[in-house]
């Protein structure tokens, strides 16, 4: 019995990282083409044109405290200062999308 319920485990595991990590590849995808329209007017390969040192490159988002995706979605979301707010723009999903883009490339090194 204890070998049928890890084997059931095991395998209920695996098909739900399967799933997972579908969809975050994905959510990435659409998270690229909502920034290329949305975004990169002003954090072009993760810069920032109106504030140079608040980039989305890893260093940045790590000292600024923006290196989760809470925190992504939360600014993105309700904007801070010179960035804008999105939620009346963009749907839940699609900055959610993008927060996990941002944080994607910033993992990447913006390349």
């Amino acid at each position: 019995m204890k070998k049928l319920l890890t084997l059931v485990f095991v395998t209920f595991w695996l098909l739900i990282s399967t799933f997972t990590l579908s969809a975050n590849a994905a959510d990435t995808v659409n998270g690229e083409q909502i920034f290329s329209v949305q975004c990169a007017g002003c954090h072009i390969n993760g810069g920032n044109i109106v504030r140079r040192g608040k980039n989305l490159k890893k260093q940045a988002l790590k000292k600024y405290g923006m290196d989760s995706i809470e925190a992504v979605t939360s600014i993105v979301t309700n904007g801070k200062n010179n960035m804008s707010a999105y939620k009346e723009r963009l749907t839940e999903q699609q900055i959610q999308d993008v927060a996990a883009y941002v944080l994607e490339q910033a993992e990447k090194g913006w390349h």
